[in-house]
């Protein structure tokens, strides 16, 4: 169960990319998928805080005055966008050293858990969610 918050997306991610880790040797294609899941995230956060500025720059810009509410905003999407693409490098480094040296890990997930991971985090997608628009049109 997740409530939805940044850390349990995290925590998810990590997870999901830790069983695909795991799974490596018996399944080459997983490490494209494993590269492709980081890539991927790491994509939806650059476009994700480019449309928060955007819109704020587009709000800021109709109201005519700027108020320091709206920098503090934008430094928070700011931050909150720096500590998901530094999640997502630590993985990316931690990933090439743990080659080397045998990992054991604690939150171990089986391919039935993986499933329903994936399922969930493709459901936060933009696409997932505006789906139900693209049927009506």
């Amino acid at each position: 169960q997740v409530s939805g918050g940044e850390d349990e997306i995290q925590r998810l991610q990590k997870a999901l990319l830790d069983y695909l880790d795991e799974n490596t040797e018996t399944d080459a294609s997983l490490v494209f998928s494993r590269k492709f899941y980081i890539a991927q995230w790491f994509r939806d956060t650059t476009m994700e805080t480019e449309k928060a500025i955007k819109s704020q720059k587009d709000e800021d810009s109709s109201e005519g005055t700027h108020h320091a509410k709206d920098v503090e905003t934008t430094g928070q999407i700011m931050h909150r966008a720096e500590s998901r693409k530094k999640f997502l490098r630590s993985i990316i480094t931690t990933a090439a050293s743990q080659f080397s040296t045998l990992k054991i890990n604690s939150d171990t997930v089986d391919y039935e858990d993986a499933c329903l991971i994936v399922r969930y985090l493709a459901s936060m997608r933009p696409f997932a969610q505006s789906f139900d628009i693209y049927l009506t049109q």
